[in-house]
């Protein structure tokens, strides 16, 4: 399927999309899941993570707000999806930032299968090995090429890897694309990359079988959004009021018209 075929897709199975994610944007993730059309799930705690896990189409983890035990609800949810065969995404937020985080993203990564690993340039630059600068969560400099840089780490994990940026990248299993979509403004929103970790786990749930695929339509369908709210809005403020409804009204003509994805 395509871009804007898989949006109907998702609208038409619904997936359930099971969160362990960032507590600052946790109502954002799941707003945006629902005006998709999917169904979202925000369980976190240990003693249900993996009954839950367990009912959802797809999982995703963001390390926004960690701590050790969340981890470990997150290890339980993984190891539960995985033993279902439901795509994990993880969203990488600050990686880079402290050892500690560092030292949990390792943790995740080897104790269950994670499908498609989500990070902006420099939190993926350090997944991969590479020696970054970084700012918190938001994004700092990095030497090399992204796209090799993405590439290879998709091939040591044997998964999909996700850069987002000004210009994404989708990269692994035998795939590569680049979006081109998106506005300036949403750079100045709180959550709007882990509103696009939401975005690429409810296309995930909907297309399992091509996952490469699904995190491109999910990136291409949320930031398609992003640029026709930003037409409206005034500000950050009332951009991100009109993003759920221009999500929730999105068409595939709008993603057939607009969308700018290479290989």
């Amino acid at each position: 399927m395509d871009n804007a075929s898989l949006l109907t897709a998702v609208r038409e199975k619904q997936p359930l999309v099971h969160h362990l994610t960032n507590w600052v944007t946790i109502y954002d993730c799941a707003q945006l899941v629902k005006s998709f059309g999917a169904s979202p799930v925000m369980a976190h705690a240990a003693e249900e993570v993996a009954d839950m896990a367990a009912l959802a189409s797809a999982l995703v983890l963001n390390i926004g707000t960690l701590t050790a035990d969340f981890i470990e609800s997150m290890k339980l949810a993984a190891r539960a999806a995985n033993a279902k065969g439901a795509p994990v995404v993880l969203d990488v937020c600050g990686a880079g930032a402290t050892p500690f985080r560092d030292r949990m993203v390792a943790a995740l990564l080897d104790a269950a299968r994670i499908d498609i690993i989500k990070g902006n340039a420099s939190e993926i630059a350090r997944v991969a090995g590479e020696q970054v600068k970084t700012r918190g969560v938001d994004a700092g400099s990095v030497d090399g090429d992204l796209a090799r840089i993405a590439e290879t780490l998709a091939g040591a994990r044997e998964c999909v890897v996700v850069v987002t940026g000004k210009e994404d990248i989708v990269a692994g299993k035998g795939a590569r694309y680049t979006v081109k979509n998106g506005h300036e403004i949403m750079s100045r929103v709180v959550g709007t990359g882990c509103m696009a970790a939401s975005a690429i786990g409810t296309f995930a749930g909907a297309c399992p079988e091509d996952l490469p695929r699904a995190a491109t339509a999910g990136l291409v369908c949320f930031e398609v959004a992003a640029e026709l709210a930003a037409k409206d809005a005034t500000g950050p403020g009332t951009f991100k009021e009109m993003l759920f409804d221009r999500v929730a009204s999105l068409s595939e003509k709008d993603v057939k018209a607009m969308q700018k994805v290479s290989k």
